[in-house]
Order: C-alpha cells, then sequence, then structure tokens
C-alpha cells in the first residue's frame, strides 16, 4: 500500500463474501487485509483465502490510485497558492529591507495615518461649522473609547464633528417637533 497512508477503506458489500464464511476463515481473510495494507506483503497457502482478498485487493490497488490522485492534485494546487501569494506573504517593510524603492514611498503617501486632535483644532473646526462649543465633551467621549468609532479605529476626526452635528440638529429637530401642552 503506501506508506504515509494511515487509514484504508473496507466497502459494506463486503459482507456477503464474509457471511458466506466460517469465523476462522473470516478471521485469517482480516488478517490478510491488515497485513496487505501494512506493506507486510502476505502469501497464504488458503485458497478460500486467496479467492476472497482478490476483489479486495484490487479496491484497495484501485482505491490507492485515486488517493495519490488526490494527493498530487492537492499538492499541486498549494504550490500554485503559494507561488501566487508568496510575495504578498511578506510585508512590504520587510520584503525590500535592503533597498529603498519609490514604489514603497508612494504606496506609504496613500496611507493616511490618524492623527489625534487638539482641543483647540477641534474648537476652530466646531466654529466653522457653526456648532455649539461641545469640544470637551466630544474629546472626552473619544478619549475615553480609544479614539474608536463603533469597532473602528477612527481615520477622520472631522467626519466625526460633523456627525455629531447632524446626530445634535436631528435630536434637536426631535426636541422642537413635540406637540406643545397647554396648561389649564
Amino acid at each position: 500500500m503506501s506508506k504515509n497512508k494511515k487509514s484504508f477503506l473496507l466497502y459494506c458489500d463486503l459482507i456477503h463474501t464474509v457471511d458466506q464464511l466460517t469465523n476462522e476463515q473470516a478471521g485469517d481473510l482480516f488478517k490478510h487485509i491488515l497485513r496487505y495494507v501494512n506493506d507486510q506483503e502476505p502469501q497464504t497457502d488458503n485458497v478460500i483465502t486467496r479467492i476472497a482478498f482478490e476483489p479486495i485487493k484490487q479496491s484497495l490497488m484501485r482505491d490507492l490510485v485515486k488517493y495519490k490522485s488526490i494527493c498530487e492534485r492537492n499538492s499541486d494546487n498549494a504550490k500554485k497558492r503559494w507561488d501566487a501569494t508568496a510575495s504578498d506573504g511578506i510585508r512590504p517593510l520587510t520584503k525590500n529591507a535592503d533597498s529603498d524603492s519609490d514604489r514603497d514611498s508612494e504606496r506609504d503617501k496613500d496611507k493616511k495615518v490618524f492623527k489625534k486632535p487638539t482641543i483647540e483644532d477641534v474648537k476652530t473646526y466646531m466654529k466653522e461649522l457653526g456648532m455649539n462649543d461641545i469640544s470637551e465633551r466630544w474629546m472626552s467621549h473619544y478619549e475615553s473609547n480609544g479614539w474608536l468609532v463603533g469597532k473602528n479605529k477612527m481615520k477622520d476626526w472631522k467626519a466625526s464633528v460633523r456627525t455629531w452635528k447632524l446626530n445634535n440638529l436631528q435630536t434637536e429637530e426631535i426636541k422642537t417637533n413635540k406637540p406643545k401642552i397647554a396648561v389649564l
């Protein structure tokens, strides 16, 4: 069989052959099968064992060819995936550690790195937008949650301020659109 293979298949329809054997003959057949799949090259003088084993042997050989084919296919596919992604799997900073390339610096220019604003920056921007000065509340909120927007790191603090303005307008509209109740 195959040295690295740890298992083999016996098909359910084998019961029709085994049922016709005595328990001793079935035990001899089973031991013969196990010796065969463990590469012990079993020999037997027992005609019944040889006759019963032959179709099993042919089935095991067909399964082994199929198994080897699947192993080769999987190996080829893994090599193709590795070849296609090998250069992508290496981080850009270590990929070309010894050389400076223009391409790396172009990639770095495209990436925006978040820089935490100062309280003065936030106050000035809120004033530009015509907002009430809630800069300390806004800063405290994002300082306390680690500069996250939901579960993601903040990318643009100005967009967050604009969102706060929109949310504040909506809540103000809701407050002003409430029906007034006359007190008698």
